[in-house]
């Protein structure tokens, strides 16, 4: 309900002013709340022209950066504060966006705030990156590892996945590193419905489903 609401004000605050052509269809079908959201703000981006798309791409990153950052730990603490005003809300959001960013992204950011769902700020910037190298006709590989790889590691690993059969479909291939502890070593190779688990907490999944088979 309230993505649906979201995506209703969010739309209509993005053609106000100008002859909108019909909305445009997202080019993949995302799962989950923090997908609508994010499905809503890249139709209501690419219902204006691709500039705007381009523009809120570039402060969602600015955000996913901020959250890493020196100001990380007081960014998330306000992500994840449920009991702020009306006045402390909007200050931060100030902080997290910087004050320069598109009206669409102002917009999302303030519904997210107002239906409790800031703490999905990371999910739905993935989800909207995630369309966005749909339309781009990305393959995105993901490449999931317990510990930052270094970059030689990385340069060799993305050679690799750059070259393989599974990048062959699409126009340009992008690598996404992400961090784990929980699969405690080793990797887990994810692209388009497949993946590859080369993980050590799967390995020791296995031993375990074989030691309980044998008793």
């Amino acid at each position: 309900m309230a993505a649906a609401r979201f995506s209703s004000r969010i739309l209509n605050q993005s053609v106000r002013g100008y002859a909108a052509p019909a909305s445009v269809k997202a080019p993949l079908q995302l799962n989950g709340l923090p997908g609508k959201y994010a499905t809503s703000a890249y139709q209501a981006a690419a219902n204006k022209d691709s500039k705007t798309l381009d523009a809120v791409e570039k402060d969602l990153r600015s955000v996913q950066t901020s959250l890493t950052g020196s100001q990380g730990v007081k960014l998330r603490d306000f992500i994840n504060n449920p009991t702020l005003g009306v006045k402390e809300r909007s200050q931060g959001l100030d902080s997290l966006l910087g004050g320069k960013e598109n009206a669409i992204t102002r917009n999302l950011f303030e519904v997210l705030a107002e239906n409790g769902r800031l703490p999905d700020t990371e999910k739905v910037i993935e989800g909207f990156l995630e369309l966005m190298s749909a339309h781009r006709g990305e393959v995105v590989i993901t490449v999931t590892s317990a510990a930052p790889l270094d970059k030689s590691t990385a340069s060799r690993l993305e050679s690799a996945l750059k070259g393989s059969q599974a990048a062959s479909a699409g126009k340009s291939v992008k690598i996404v590193q992400k961090v784990s502890p929980g699969i405690q070593g080793g990797l887990q190779v994810d692209f388009g419905d497949r993946s590859v688990d080369l993980s050590v907490s799967s390995r020791v999944q296995r031993l375990n489903a074989l030691l309980s088979q044998g008793v």
